[in-house]
């Protein structure tokens, strides 16, 4: 169980948490207003973070890259999230089941994403099978050698800059005692493939920037080749290498509840009514305890989580306790926040409104705070046979 880091994870924090405050923050305010990413911008993120050394960081040494721990690289993101999710997109932390790839796989898919030159987007939510993956419509059918696929995809984050999609596709079905489950395989698709298109999708009040995108498959047909790991595998390759990925939303959530709080703190200790500071009236002073408190709590129990995946121990509860909590104490710190700010925080000259905005998507994507708290139940029930 962790106690405390260590003097190298500290500096890893520290290295991250500078970067930030030098590349991305002076950039959030355009974001903000504009809702895009210009292209240089993004380079020069993308520039600066591969030579520090961090591009691709969640991926081992045997593919060129840092190879951080599970804990060193939640440490990664959580400073990160302090940052605009629509900048630090391009720190560059591409999906880590590219490790699936094989023979040709390799050089065209899992390298140049690691080395920074070409970027994937994930793809599994549809319109009508959000967190039911086994829902899904999009389907591919054998024709020869080859898989015709139709259907769409929606809320698909990092879509408008991806070179190349790694998409879960229903391939089957088998009738069961509880009825009809689907088969599902992830396939590489690349930009520009025939009968598949990249357009905008919804306009979303959280992360400006950070764009959803709808995916459209038209007759589009990809050869065997395009299978990543087995045929009907997908659950497999899933369960392999995106077990993590709601920690992510913890530690960032973490991250972002540092920097708000920091704004309430100093609030506080600037702002003068009735001729004091105002954090010496016990409305304000236990508020801030509270919600340090509590940011601390989700930053240890995302630690813990990511600590015990380290181990190779189990860690799905904890993982799922983790993305709940934080998640959830994101958006009560952000809303005591303005709620010390009082009406200027609301104010759009502020940021609190934005990160007020922001957080409210934490509590969904990556599975809902009800699906964690099915994970969690079905964890602790089940080993009583309940």
């Amino acid at each position: 169980m962790l106690y405390g880091l260590s003097a190298e994870q500290d500096m890893i924090a520290q290295t991250v948490r500078s970067f930030v405050e030098k590349e991305i923050y002076p950039h959030e305010e355009l974001v903000e207003r504009t809702g895009e990413v210009p292209n240089e911008i993004a380079q020069h993120i993308k520039e600066k973070t591969l030579e520090l050394g961090f591009y691709a960081c969640n991926f081992p040494e045997s593919v060129g890259c840092a190879g951080l721990s599970h804990v060193d690289f939640a440490l990664v993101e959580r400073e990160l999230g302090r940052g605009s999710m629509a900048l630090n997109h391009f720190f560059g932390r591409p999906q880590n089941i590219l490790m699936a790839c094989e023979g040709d796989q390799i050089d065209r898919y899992l390298m140049p994403a690691v080395r920074g030159e070409r970027m994937d987007a994930l793809a599994m939510t549809e319109p009508g099978a959000g967190s039911d993956i086994r829902g899904m419509k999009c389907s591919a059918q054998r024709d020869g050698g080859d898989w015709v696929v139709n259907g769409s995809k929606h809320f698909i984050s990092g879509a408008d800059h991806a070179d190349f999609f790694i998409v879960f596709i229903a391939t089957g079905e088998d009738q069961t005692d509880k009825g009809p489950k689907k088969r599902i395989t992830a396939f590489l698709v690349d930009r520009g493939t025939a009968g598949f298109s990249v357009r905008n999708g919804y306009k979303s009040v959280s992360h400006r920037g950070y764009k959803n995108m709808i995916l459209e498959f038209d007759d589009c047909r990809l050869p065997q080749a395009q299978v990543l790991g087995e045929v009907d595998g997908g659950f497999e390759v899933m369960n392999t290498w995106l077990y993590a990925t709601r920690i992510t939303v913890a530690t960032m959530s973490v991250g972002r509840a540092r920097r708000v709080f920091d704004y309430a703190l100093h609030y506080a200790a600037e702002r003068e009514q009735f001729g004091q500071k105002i954090g010496k009236f016990q409305g304000v002073s236990f508020q801030l305890a509270d919600m340090i408190t509590e940011i601390d709590a989700a930053d240890l129990l995302t630690l813990a989580a990511a600590d015990r995946l380290d181990k190779a121990l189990p860690a799905n509860r904890e993982i799922a306790s983790a993305k709940l909590y934080a998640s959830e104490m994101l958006a009560r710190v952000t809303d005591a926040a303005i709620q010390i700010h009082g009406g200027m925080g609301l104010m759009s000259d502020y940021p609190l409104e934005r990160f007020w905005r922001d957080a409210r998507v934490e509590r969904i994507w990556d599975g809902t705070s009800e699906i964690q708290r099915h994970i969690i139940s079905r964890d602790l029930l089940r080993a009583l046979g309940a």
